[in-house]
């Protein structure tokens, strides 16, 4: 039998009583077309105390976007002010545009006992992981490059000129997938749904969150009998 290891009663005891479990921070890539953002949405409704990351980005607002729930919609000149203050804890520009993540409001929402995932690409990942080593990180591919190609197009948004231009991109995306904590093959979309469900799940039952989240029984049940 392996031997056991039992818990301080220090390590109870400095927890705060009544702070809540720190927060997790998911970070969830992919390249262009693997369906990461539906699987995000879709997760987000099965998944309670999971919030998304409003990103900042320069580009324009498409059809159905609406400025504060899915980006933050700024002009260049904001976006550089923004960079010039460090402000981002993660930003990159992509293609014509760019994206960043607000640190500030990444800290307040975890110490809060939030738990959010954000939505970058594998440069921003690397950024995130450089301020936020504990982040959870979740790399998405498609299950071939011509279902990425065909779902791509099956958009109806781009021409064959940016098509061929994401797929290019998107190869050297998929390059990057071994820098990740997880990896989801979006082949089904309630398959791959499933998956992220219980990774996040997963990731809840780690120990210092368990610890905070349960501190008063835990303590109780390690007392000794009076």
């Amino acid at each position: 039998m392996p031997e056991t290891k039992p818990v301080p009663a220090t390590e109870l005891s400095a927890i705060p009583a009544g702070a809540p479990a720190r927060g997790t921070l998911f970070v969830v890539s992919a390249p262009s077309g693997a369906g990461k953002t539906s699987l995000v949405r879709a997760l987000l409704t099965r998944e309670s105390g999971l919030w998304l990351s409003v990103s900042y980005t320069t580009r324009a607002p498409r059809d159905g976007e609406v400025d504060g729930q899915h980006y933050h919609f700024v002009d260049h000149a904001t976006f550089d002010a923004m960079v010039a203050e460090d402000a981002f804890v993660e930003y990159a520009r992509v293609f014509d545009n760019a994206y960043g993540t607000a640190e500030a409001t990444l800290h307040e929402a975890l110490a809060a006992g939030d738990d959010l995932i954000l939505e970058i690409d594998w440069q921003g990942a690397r950024q995130v992981r450089e301020r936020f080593p504990d982040a959870v990180t979740v790399f998405i591919v498609p299950p071939s490059v011509a279902a990425l190609e065909e779902r791509l197009r099956g958009r109806g948004q781009d021409s064959d000129e940016t098509i061929a231009r994401r797929m290019a991109q998107a190869r050297d995306e998929l390059s990057h997938y071994g820098e990740y904590d997880y990896l989801v093959v979006n082949d089904d979309f309630e398959q791959a749904l499933a998956e992220l469900h219980c990774l996040v799940g997963t990731e809840r039952l780690r120990l210092p969150r368990q610890q905070q989240r349960h501190r008063e029984a835990l303590a109780a049940m390690l007392a000794e009998p009076s």
